[in-house]
């Protein structure tokens, strides 16, 4: 039986060096240090406008107050657990409203990745009324190909939010502005620091989003980062299209057919979520090691709690102001200060830490949603 457990743990480490191969031979994203040396002139741009960013607000000309208001489309994945989406609309809008731009805002809510048709029919009415900037994200595969129509037209000019890797293919028509937090970067802060707690070996479980963008750069850097670790297996794997539901069944199943399991990895605030109900239903709690990603209020509450042991937390509130603030420079014909892409900062939480080390972090991180 170990032997066969031991040829089966080698072929699933095979097929997920085949799939990570072909994943990005497939869909080119450039690393944001890939994009710096290609495009030297950024570092500077980015630079200044994350200091911008980091800044509090200063309102904008009168002229630009008195212009007629531009149109805004937000279409988001923001009915989940997550309250990354929310809170991202809210500091948005704070941020305007803090610079006195005048604006009109349409915003048009979904579920993730099970949603597509409806996403699909949100875009088309988002584009029927003709918005100067559209906000959208790139969750799944089928998300490239609305993305592309959009880039072909020209118009509206398009943030693409929740992703920092650009796509070689789009860099002749490149969105407006590439948005949110390098997910490579939090799934290694996280890999460092879990495979210093694994002491270089165990089980565990990879519970994706869906097939697509986020599972590939959160899921997929995870795995080959512990790639380098020979002790270190990966036992199962599940896409689980960021459901609370799926990730509890998949971690059920796991569980039964791998009672040492030492760690648990969710690509989201859901995923976890739905891995801790099992874990609680098995009294394992505790016992086996869990990460969240992204550091929202459900996942701070988990890890005050004990049941979260990582997450990645991002500085929540800075995606919306760095829209704010794009859209600002480009109202005032400026557009050459605003970088090609917007990454903000991250910090790695952990179980255990005080609760005035949360404060200090959760003010920084909303400072503008926990006002809405």
């Amino acid at each position: 039986m170990r032997l066969i457990r031991y040829v089966v743990s080698l072929l699933c480490t095979f097929l997920v060096v085949l799939s990570i191969t072909s994943v990005h031979a497939q869909q080119e994203y450039i690393r944001v240090s890939e994009y710096l040396k290609q495009h030297p002139d950024q570092t500077r741009i980015m630079q200044a406008f994350s200091e911008r960013v980091r800044a509090p607000a200063i309102t904008a000309a009168p002229e630009i107050q008195a212009a007629k208001p531009v149109r805004i489309a937000v279409i988001y994945p923001a009915i989940q657990s997550s309250d990354y989406w929310l809170r991202s609309t809210s500091a948005f809008e704070a941020r305007l409203k803090a610079l006195k731009l005048p604006y009109q805002l349409r915003t048009f809510y979904s579920r993730p990745s099970v949603d597509l048709r409806l996403q699909a029919e949100h875009l088309a009415e988002a584009i029927k009324w003709q918005p100067d900037y559209l906000v959208f994200t790139m969750d799944a595969l089928r998300h490239r190909s609305m993305i592309e129509r959009i880039l072909l037209r020209g118009k509206p000019k398009l943030i693409l939010q929740n992703v920092t890797t650009p796509l070689k293919i789009w860099q002749t028509r490149r969105p407006f502005l590439y948005v949110g937090f390098d997910h490579e970067l939090g799934s290694n802060i996280l890999a460092d620091r879990i495979a210093d707690d694994m002491q270089g070996k165990g089980q565990y479980l990879m519970l994706y989003f869906s097939r697509g963008y986020v599972s590939q750069m959160r899921g997929d850097t995870f795995v080959h980062k512990m790639m380098e670790y020979p002790n270190i297996q990966q036992v199962a794997s599940y896409y689980t299209d960021g459901n609370r539901q799926k990730a509890y069944h998949a971690t059920l199943n796991t569980l039964q057919e791998y009672p040492g399991l030492k760690l648990i990895y969710a690509c989201s605030t859901d995923i976890a979520l739905g891995a801790l109900d099992a874990l609680r239903e098995k009294g394992l709690v505790g016992k086996i090691q869990i990460n969240g990603w992204g550091g929202g209020s459900a996942e701070l509450e988990a890890i005050q709690k004990g049941e979260l042991d990582f997450t990645v937390m991002r500085l929540n509130d800075d995606n919306g102001v760095a829209m704010a603030e794009a859209i600002r420079l480009d109202m005032e014909q400026n557009s050459l200060q605003v970088p090609h892409i917007y990454s903000g900062d991250i910090r790695l939480i952990e179980k255990g830490m005080s609760d005035s080390q949360l404060k200090a972090l959760q003010q920084q991180a909303f400072r503008y949603s926990n006002q809405q």
